[in-house]
């Protein structure tokens, strides 16, 4: 109880103002600095680490995504040749497993989707060999000419359509909810530090204004030097945060979110192409099949909706869509085939290698899709490299900054002590 007046009575006086005064700013430059350089550090780690691994995740989910579909789509087509499939439709099928398997390693290892995630990677995980089982069975009944062999065929797309790639979405969605997360987190702005920032400058002016008061003399030069080194910290720390976050909204609207529409009209597409050679290959009841190629072709003949993205995507996408409207035109000849009891001709049509086959121009119509996929996930990474780029060097500009203030501080300061003693 003795030693609080004491202090009272110092404080009445100019030195101890001047010694509170001193360790106040102190404190609050440390507490700036440490807040900022933290917090920029933190957003750096969201960007390099969080947001370019859940970008990487995303595509390799898409890529698993297209890998399963284009694999239903390949085992019809080369079930329709009969006998012994052609080759490069069994290389293709064989491919596309593969890329399936390492792409499903990679959104593992990378625990894609946090628990959501691992239950669909499960359930795809044990379901796969399933769904590789039937088709090879499938095989072996139509090299036999065996009727079944469409009934084991029809098993395995329907595990694929009813299962497989149900998982495969739920695994995307739980993957871009991670991704958006991150990008989020890492392009918010720094309220604390820029707060505490600002409130050491008006601290700052404060102890001048008193000192101008005590002294007569306008300006202290230590802390005029520390009030210029915390506004510098203090827009840096909101510049680098207000260009990293645009640079990581530009990620989101050039990059994944066109991507993931690209990828969507492609999947259509594959399934499109899977139910046109399930309707030839139910010969005479395959009214299903050709229901669900009218709605997926939906998807497909929207596409031109997206080709104001910009001057590449516009090319490659226009492209597309006159590919779409070759195979609707194409496939309109191949039904009428089929209709008319000519089905051979029909087959061909389906899986020819001539240049008017739905098979050519499927494939010209999927490079044009890849195309503009690869084009917008170079945006992607571009991006986020920027966002990376805005950030760089801040945190150690802040604690350098914040290290000026806590010295112009104190030596101004003391300055005006020294003439007290």
């Amino acid at each position: 109880m003795t030693r609080l007046p004491g202090v009272q009575r110092r404080l009445r006086r100019t030195p101890g103002r001047l010694t509170l005064a001193t360790a106040v700013l102190v404190v609050l430059g440390l507490a700036t600095g440490v807040a900022g350089a933290l917090g920029v550090r933190q957003r750096m780690d969201l960007v390099n680490g969080a947001t370019a691994r859940g970008g990487d995740l995303t595509v390799a989910v898409q890529r698993l995504y297209r890998a399963l579909s284009d694999a239903d789509a390949t085992a019809a087509s080369a079930f329709l040749a009969g006998g012994v499939e052609p080759v490069a439709l069994r290389e293709r099928y064989q491919s596309d497993i593969a890329d399936a398997a390492a792409a499903l390693s990679e959104v593992s290892a990378g625990r894609a989707g946090g628990d959501r995630g691992e239950v669909a990677v499960a359930q795809i995980t044990s379901d796969l060999p399933v769904y590789t089982g039937l088709v090879e069975t499938a095989r072996v009944h139509n090299r036999q000419g065996v009727p079944i062999g469409g009934a084991y065929l029809r098993e395995a797309s329907g595990l694929m359509r009813e299962r497989l790639l149900p998982a495969v979405q739920t695994l995307y969605e739980a993957t871009s909810v991670q991704l958006d997360d991150a990008r989020d987190r890492a392009g918010g702005f720094p309220w604390f530090a820029v707060l505490l920032g600002l409130l050491t400058i008006a601290a700052l002016v404060v102890v001048q204004r008193y000192l101008t008061r005590r002294t007569n003399r306008l300006f202290n030069l230590g802390l005029v030097a520390a009030t210029a080194a915390t506004a510098v910290l203090v827009v840096w720390l909101g510049v680098s945060a207000a260009l990293a976050a645009e640079r990581l909204d530009a990620s989101r609207e050039q990059g994944s979110t066109p991507v993931a529409q690209l990828v969507g009209v492609r999947i259509a597409a594959l399934q499109a192409r899977a139910d046109e050679a399930h309707t030839l290959i139910a010969r005479g009841n395959g009214a299903r099949f050709e229901e669900d190629y009218a709605r997926a072709m939906e998807s497909v003949t929207g596409l031109a909706a997206l080709s104001g993205a910009d001057a590449t995507t516009s090319d490659t996408v226009d492209a597309a869509a006159g590919e779409a409207r070759k195979w609707l035109a194409a496939h309109q000849k191949l039904r009428a085939l089929d209709d008319s009891g000519q089905y051979t001709q029909a087959v061909a049509a389906a899986v020819g290698t001539g240049p008017e086959s739905t098979a050519s121009i499927f494939n010209q119509f999927d490079e044009h899709l890849a195309d503009a996929i690869e084009h917008h996930r170079q945006r992607f990474d571009q991006d986020v490299s920027r966002a990376a780029d805005a950030l760089a060097g801040a945190d150690l500009g802040v604690a350098v900054l914040a290290a000026l203030l806590i010295v112009g501080a104190a030596l101004g300061i003391q300055r005006r002590l020294a003439e007290y003693r």
